[in-house]
């Protein structure tokens, strides 16, 4: 079974950014919850799944995915607070790091092994896509309401909502993470 030892160690670097220790405490928290009620036992497990049933993802899992569009929106948000001479709104990192570590948690419900050595959507999955489900977990365990804005706002389910500013670059940075694939698929992808 993964424990808060085993989720503080695979994103140690990225729960260090985040000060407040107990929202740091909260999102390790959502994903030991999200493994067990996934049924996901391992690391390796864990690491070998897709971030993404709709594209081949060419080896790329589900924590590499998580971590690249973490450090992703991080750096967005880092060249704006050093180009702009002004900042015109607030950039959170506590909520920024907390909510890109949690954007795809829902996957965790979301996709499971098919037996054969593939993946395919579970049937919690096919009741309610990541964002609902992530941002179930998110609030269980107590997270804030700007946190689970971020999870639930993060893909098409948040198209036209309100959304925190951490919300937009994660979704962003989540996108710039997905197309190249889709696009490398499609054979519109320029690669010189």
């Amino acid at each position: 079974m993964i424990g808060e030892k085993d989720i503080e160690a695979l994103f140690e670097r990225q729960l260090a950014r985040i000060n407040d220790g107990e929202l740091r405490g909260k999102v390790v928290k959502t994903f030991v919850l999200a493994c067990r009620r996934g049924h996901w036992e391992s690391l390796e497990a864990m690491k070998k799944m897709p971030f993404t049933l709709l594209t081949d993802t060419l080896g790329v899992g589900f924590v590499e995915h998580t971590i690249a569009v973490t450090e992703g929106a991080a750096a967005l948000g880092r060249a704006q607070a050093e180009a702009y001479s002004r900042l015109p709104y607030a950039i959170d990192f506590d909520r920024l790091y907390a909510g890109g570590l949690l954007h795809d948690v829902g996957k965790l419900l979301e996709i499971e092994p098919d037996g054969r050595g593939g993946y395919r959507k579970s049937l919690p999955g096919k009741f309610t896509r990541h964002p609902v489900s992530g941002a179930i977990l998110a609030a269980e365990c107590g997270l804030p309401g700007d946190v689970i804005n971020i999870i639930v706002c993060h893909a098409k389910e948040g198209e036209g909502r309100p959304q925190v500013v951490e919300a937009v670059l994660i979704h962003q940075a989540d996108f710039a993470t997905f197309d190249p694939l889709v696009m490398k698929q499609k054979g519109t992808l320029i690669e010189p």
